[in-house]
């Protein structure tokens, strides 16, 4: 495998950074829905315990962005804003439209990690190794979304869509600026 150049993995470090911190946001509004409007202990149990996966994820690629001296995204901001809306939004329109919430970010996400793994060479062997670890947690994620309910039936389906797009365009953006 020829060697990657180190600006693109400065893009993967600053997108996942980006990525992980906005799936923190997505759950801490799940949260805010589930601790204000909404209660569901057991689904409130277990946003808990995804949205621990993704502190581990994030701390990783700050201490990356750290080591390296890369400027994280410019969008950070208005992700994190972003975030804390769509997940919010997602759980006032009840379990099985937070669930998706989660189930459709992640299924973007398992194919932008396997495309990284796909392109890092022996010489970030520490990147991928975690990079691979984390696409796991996140097809875990998935995996627990659809058990707890998510759906892409009926108006879903339109719901899946508008989240699926909306993380490739933050993916594209992240990556460059």
């Amino acid at each position: 495998m020829t060697k990657i150049n180190n600006k693109r993995v400065e893009e993967f470090i600053r997108v996942d950074h980006a990525g992980e911190r906005g799936a923190i946001k997505i759950y801490e509004g799940q949260l805010l829905a589930l601790n204000t409007f909404i209660k569901d202990d057991s689904l409130k149990k277990t946003i808990e315990e995804m949205k621990e996966h993704e502190k581990e994820h994030c701390e990783f690629f700050e201490n990356e962005i750290k080591k390296r001296n890369i400027q994280p995204t410019k969008f950070l901001p208005l992700w994190d804003l972003l975030g804390v809306g769509l997940g919010f939004g997602s759980t006032l329109l009840g379990k099985k439209a937070a669930m998706l919430c989660t189930a459709s970010v992640e299924e973007v996400i398992d194919k932008h990690y396997l495309d990284q793994i796909n392109q890092l060479g022996n010489d970030e062997k520490n990147l991928k190794k975690k990079i691979t670890k984390f696409r796991e947690d996140e097809i875990h994620h998935k995996d627990i979304a659809y058990d707890k309910g998510a759906t892409k039936k009926g108006a879903y389906s339109i719901l899946d869509k508008i989240i699926k797009t909306g993380s490739k365009i933050a993916i594209n953006i992240s990556e460059k600026i």
